[in-house]
C-alpha cells in the first residue's frame, strides 16, 4: 500500500492540502497503527470544488455520451489491475477481512460496468402527431454539479453506487469519503486522475460536518447522495430539500430474518453466521435479528451458536482470519453496552464477545459474535441499530407472527426467510415490509443492476442508488412539443 502521511484533497484535477489546523489520524483498527492523517477541510474547500465543477459542467455536459463512457472504460481496466492493492488499502484502514475487502470493490466495478450503458439507459422517447402535425419527445438532461457522501464501512464501494452513474449521464461530482477511512478514495482518484478526466469533473474534499453543511447549503450543488445512520439521513435529507436539492439518503437498519422449521438448517447456520458477522456486523445489510419458529429454535440455536462460537477473529490480512475489528474503540464500548442493555433487559448472552483481546493485536478494537436469546421485542435492544457482530434471538410460533413482528420495525432496509416452502416464500416476500427481501439469502444486496432499495426509516428519498433509478436521479426530464409549418406548400 502507498502511505500517504496527510491525506489531501483532489480539486479542479489538482493534489492540494487545505488550510487547516484541525487533524485527525487514520488508525489501522486491528493494530493501532496510525497510518495517516486526514484534514477536516473548511467551506471554503467546497466552495473551490464546486466552482470548479460548475464551471466543468458547461463543457462535460456537452460531450457526447458514447465519449464519456470511455474515461469509464479505462476506470474499469485501472480498477481491475491495481485490484488487489486497493483492497488491502481498505483492510488497513476500515478492519474487514481481505475476502471482504475484494468482494467489496468487486461490487464497485460492477457499477462502473453498468454506468458504461448510458448511451441505451439514458435516452428519451417520442411519439408522432399527438394533434394533428404537432409532435412530442421527452430528453434526459443532466443535472449539473452533485454531491456524494460516503460511510466508513465501505470506503470502496459506496461511492460507485453513485459516481459513474452521475458522470456518465454528463454531470461533474464532488465525493466527501468518510474521515475514518479516506486512504481507499485517495487510492482511487488516484486512478480516476490517469483516465484523464477533465479538470473539474471529479472532486475530492475531505472533512466532518462542516464540509457536509457546505455541501447542503452550495447553490451550485444539485443533488446529495447520502450513506449513514438514519439520524444523519433525516438530517442531510431535511437540509438539502429545504434548500431546494434532490437527495436520496440511506439511513440505518435491523434487518430480521425468519427461520421456518423445514429450513436447510446447515445451509441456514453457515449463511446467517456470515450475513451477521461478516464485516463484523458493521454492514447494513446485516442479519440484526433471527426469528426462529416452531421447531427451528432447538437445532438453529445449537448450530449459529457453535459458528459464532468458531468463527476466527483477527487482523484481516492474516490467514485464515473470518472476521476483522470494529471500526473504533468508542464502537467497541458502544457494542458491549448494548450487550449490557440487553442483559438487563431479561435476554441471556448465549454467546459472549465482550473483553476479547487477541494474540498479537491486544489493543485492537475487537468484539467476538455474540449471540443474544430472548430479547424483548419491545426492548431498546431490538429497536436499536447495534452495527457490530450481534445476533437477536426470537422464538415465535408462526410464520403470521414472525412477519407481523417483522412489520413492526420502524426500518425496512433488508429482510430474509429461510425456508423450502415455496407458498411461504410467496407470503412472505409479499407482505414483509423491506425494500431488499432476500429467500434463502443472508445478504440480500442488489446487483449493479437493480437499486439498492430501502424503505421506511432506512431511506429517505425516491430514487435509489444503482442500475436505472441512478439514471432517473442523475437526470432531469424535459419535455418538448413542437410544430413546424409545411413552408413546401408556398412553392
Amino acid at each position: 500500500m502507498a502511505h500517504f502521511s496527510i491525506v489531501q484533497n483532489y480539486i479542479n484535477g489538482e493534489w492540494s492540502t487545505p488550510a487547516t489546523e484541525t487533524y485527525l489520524e487514520v488508525t489501522n483498527p486491528a493494530t493501532i497503527e496510525i497510518l495517516s492523517k486526514v484534514p477536516l477541510s473548511p467551506a471554503s474547500e467546497v466552495d473551490r470544488a464546486a466552482l470548479a465543477a460548475h464551471t466543468a459542467f458547461q463543457t462535460w455536459r456537452r460531450t457526447p455520451a458514447t465519449e464519456r463512457i470511455q474515461y469509464l472504460f479505462k476506470l474499469k481496466t485501472l480498477l481491475e489491475e491495481h485490484f488487489e492493492e486497493i483492497a488491502q488499502t481498505i483492510t488497513l484502514e476500515s478492519g474487514k477481512t481481505l475476502a471482504e475487502a475484494k468482494g467489496e470493490m468487486r461490487r464497485a466495478i460492477e457499477n462502473v460496468e453498468v454506468a458504461c450503458g448510458i448511451p441505451i439507459m439514458m435516452q428519451g422517447y417520442n411519439s408522432e402527431d399527438i394533434a394533428r402535425g404537432i409532435d412530442e419527445h421527452m430528453i434526459r438532461q443532466p443535472l449539473g454539479v452533485t454531491a456524494v457522501i460516503t460511510p466508513f464501512n465501505f470506503p470502496g464501494m459506496i461511492p460507485f453506487w453513485f459516481m459513474p452513474y452521475a458522470i456518465a449521464c454528463g454531470n461533474t461530482c464532488i465525493i466527501k469519503p468518510s474521515e475514518r477511512v479516506p486512504l481507499t478514495m485517495q487510492r482511487i482518484f488516484t486512478l480516476l486522475e490517469q483516465t484523464g478526466l477533465p479538470k473539474g469533473v471529479v472532486n475530492l474534499v475531505n472533512g466532518a460536518k462542516e464540509v457536509v453543511d457546505a455541501l447542503l447549503d452550495h447553490a451550485a450543488i444539485r443533488s446529495i447522495s447520502f450513506v449513514g445512520s438514519t439520524g444523519v439521513a433525516k438530517y442531510v435529507y431535511s437540509r438539502a430539500a429545504a434548500n431546494g436539492k434532490r437527495a436520496q439518503c440511506q439511513g440505518g437498519a435491523k434487518n430480521p430474518v425468519i427461520v421456518l422449521p423445514d429450513a436447510d438448517i446447515a445451509m441456514t447456520t453457515k449463511i446467517m453466521a456470515d450475513s451477521a458477522f461478516g464485516c463484523a456486523g458493521q454492514r447494513c445489510l446485516a442479519a440484526s435479528i433471527a426469528i426462529t419458529v416452531g421447531d427451528a429454535k432447538n437445532t438453529f440455536t445449537d448450530a449459529i451458536s457453535e459458528a459464532a462460537t468458531s468463527r476466527q477473529v483477527g487482523f484481516g490480512l492474516d490467514s485464515g482470519v473470518q472476521m476483522g475489528p470494529v471500526i473504533t474503540d468508542q464502537s467497541k464500548v458502544r457494542i458491549e453496552s448494548i450487550i449490557q442493555q440487553a442483559e438487563t433487559e431479561g435476554a441471556t448472552v448465549l454467546v459472549d464477545g465482550r473483553s476479547t483481546r487477541i494474540s498479537g493485536y491486544e489493543t485492537g478494537y475487537f468484539v467476538r459474535p455474540t449471540i443474544l436469546q430472548n430479547i424483548d421485542p419491545r426492548g431498546e435492544t431490538a429497536k436499536t441499530e447495534i452495527f457490530g457482530p450481534v445476533l437477536s434471538l426470537i422464538h415465535l410460533d408462526s410464520i403470521e407472527a414472525a412477519i407481523a413482528l417483522v412489520n413492526q420495525s420502524q426500518y425496512g432496509n433488508m429482510a430474509s426467510l429461510f425456508t423450502s416452502n415455496g407458498a411461504a416464500a410467496r407470503k412472505f416476500r409479499y407482505e414483509a415490509e423491506a425494500g431488499n427481501i432476500g429467500i434463502n439469502i443472508g445478504v440480500a444486496a442488489p446487483m449493479a443492476f437493480f437499486p439498492f432499495s430501502g424503505w421506511k426509516d432506512s431511506f429517505f428519498g425516491d430514487l435509489h442508488g444503482q442500475g436505472w433509478q441512478a439514471i432517473e436521479f442523475f437526470t432531469q426530464t424535459k419535455v418538448i412539443v413542437e410544430r413546424w409549418h409545411d413552408w413546401t406548400r408556398q412553392f
